[in-house]
């Protein structure tokens, strides 16, 4: 893991400025708070035990959210590509010892908030609540809507709308990796894209 100095805290900025605009001050406090880091591929952002330390905003690359079961299956649960969060939220605010692990699919650099800045910034600058705790609640809010996908929709359906809502990802993922987060097989989805490649005919 290596501090990234040269990268800018602009798409950060932008980001933030397209949900209300930041003033100066605003801009200047963001520029403190976050710090660049880069995860070279496969490196971790952090493991099953230990405690989560950062917050992150990919700037540029690829990464992971996931467990492995008891029978060594991975269970994705996120991708995280150019301008989306990444962290284990319950580890993060509580401090548990977290239970699920984040890497890097591609080298990927963030710009990453700790907790404790987390919480001074809401204080200095009480925009940034209302920002995170939208950001939180969205995220909260797919959680679910992708936990009544696996519950409701058959495989093709939950690939389908995979392909609708993250065209941009299908050819960074191997096929390993979409089936892990759509909870199939390999072997499965490749039954799946083939139906549907003969069905596009």
């Amino acid at each position: 893991m290596t501090d990234v100095a040269d990268v800018s805290v602009q798409p950060l900025l932008d980001y933030f400025n397209r949900l209300i605009p930041l003033s100066t001050e605003e801009k200047e406090l963001i520029k403190s708070k976050f710090h660049s880091h880069l995860f070279l591929k496969k490196q971790f952002a952090l493991q099953h035990g230990d405690v989560c330390e950062y917050f992150n905003f990919v700037v540029r690359g690829c990464m992971r959210l996931y467990m492995v079961d008891d029978k060594g299956v991975y269970h994705i649960l996120q991708f995280a590509t150019e301008n989306y969060w990444i962290l284990d939220l319950t580890s993060f605010h509580k401090k548990f010892p977290a239970k699920l692990n984040i890497d890097a699919l591609e080298d990927t650099v963030v710009l990453r908030i700790t907790h404790s800045d987390l919480l001074d910034l809401y204080i200095r600058a009480p925009k940034f609540d209302r920002i995170f705790r939208v950001l939180l609640e969205n995220h909260f809010m797919l959680q679910q809507q992708r936990m009544v996908q696996l519950f409701s929709s058959t495989a093709e359906e939950r690939y389908q709308l995979f392909l609708e809502t993250y065209p941009h990802l299908l050819n960074r993922l191997s096929q390993v990796q979409i089936a892990a987060y759509l909870g199939v097989t390999p072997e499965f989805l490749s039954r799946i894209r083939s139906r549907m490649a003969k069905s596009d005919k």
